[in-house]
């Protein structure tokens, strides 16, 4: 009887990955070659990131880990001439959401970004990518601005959701969600977002409102986060991976749902192990769609958006 192969899961290949970090330490603490214990190691790392079936916790854990690119890492790498924009001319500068006009690889766009932040310091100052209601405004002054100058709106979309601080609230956090979406909805520009790490909720969806969407391979993009789905149905955030499987978050998942128009592929093992191939794939899609909505008109752009989240969903009558 022939033995049926054990299948890889993300947790071996995070146990690998720690061995070959360790050996990688020792060989530059040492000046040692350990080339001939490593390259096995890597061969066989690459072997399995290509045979793992990783869940939709697993997924999650992916948009989250460190190293992934941030929306200013594929700026840096797929556009020129970036000119950010600060301010929503009404209270201050959120640094959670950033844009302004760009040449996206040659084509000029104004940029929508939804930026985590790269070390400790940075998050805490972008608050992990939550806008205060002032970053909402500030995209609504952008969406002014592309409109009056005809430039196509790229947004890039990296968020658990909006602040949830009571300041927010006391500053109109639900209007300044609402008046985004209902801004963006009425572009007189074509407009490509792309999901490239967390998609939660309004906070994701103010600045989410294309005529295409797009999601990175290990993104996801839902109404709430799974943390959050766990603490009210059972009251108990532990239960975040029950929550992601019920869910259905994932990016193979929303392709099904017709909820995105294409999963962009991601480097084998995630876009942290590979961030300028990662960025290639993005700028490819997100220009090629551009160039397909090139040859539309102002109508057909409101329109194809207005139809495109009408659509949305499914329902049964009993």
């Amino acid at each position: 009887m022939t033995a049926t192969p054990v299948q890889p899961t993300a947790e071996t290949l995070r146990e690998l990955e720690a061995r070959i970090r360790d050996l990688e330490g020792t060989a530059r603490s040492t000046g040692q070659n350990l080339d001939g214990a490593l390259n096995p190691l890597r061969e066989q790392l690459s072997r399995l990131r290509q045979q793992v079936n990783i869940t939709r916790w697993e997924r999650v854990q992916l948009a989250r880990i460190a190293g992934r690119p941030t929306a200013l890492d594929y700026a840096e790498r797929l556009t020129s001439d970036f000119v950010e924009l600060h301010g929503d001319r009404a209270y201050g500068d959120d640094q959670a959401l950033i844009g302004g006009p760009a040449l996206w690889q040659g084509r000029r766009v104004m940029l929508l970004m939804q930026q985590k932040g790269r070390d400790t310091k940075d998050k805490i100052k972008r608050r992990f990518g939550s806008s205060n209601p002032e970053g909402y405004r500030k995209a609504v002054r952008l969406m002014d601005l592309a409109d009056k100058f005809r430039l196509p709106v790229v947004a890039l979309i990296d968020t658990q959701g909006a602040y949830p601080g009571l300041e927010a609230e006391e500053r109109g956090q639900g209007w300044a969600i609402a008046e985004s979406i209902q801004r963006m909805s009425r572009l007189k520009v074509p407009a490509v977002c792309a999901v490239i790490g967390e998609g939660g909720s309004g906070g994701a969806l103010a600045i989410g409102i294309g005529n295409r969407v797009l999601i990175m391979e290990n993104a996801w993009y839902s109404v709430i986060s799974p943390e959050g789905a766990a603490s009210i149905i059972w009251k108990d955030s532990a239960k975040a991976p029950e929550a992601a499987e019920a869910l259905k978050l994932t990016a193979p998942d929303l392709l099904e749902l017709g909820i995105v128009e294409e999963v962009i592929p991601e480097p084998t093992g995630g876009a942290h192990l590979d961030v300028d191939a990662a960025a290639e794939a993005l700028g490819e899609a997100v220009s090629r769609h551009l160039d397909e909505l090139s040859g539309q008109n102002e109508d057909d752009w409101q329109r194809g958006r207005a139809e495109r989240f009408r659509k949305l969903g499914a329902f049964t009558e009993s």
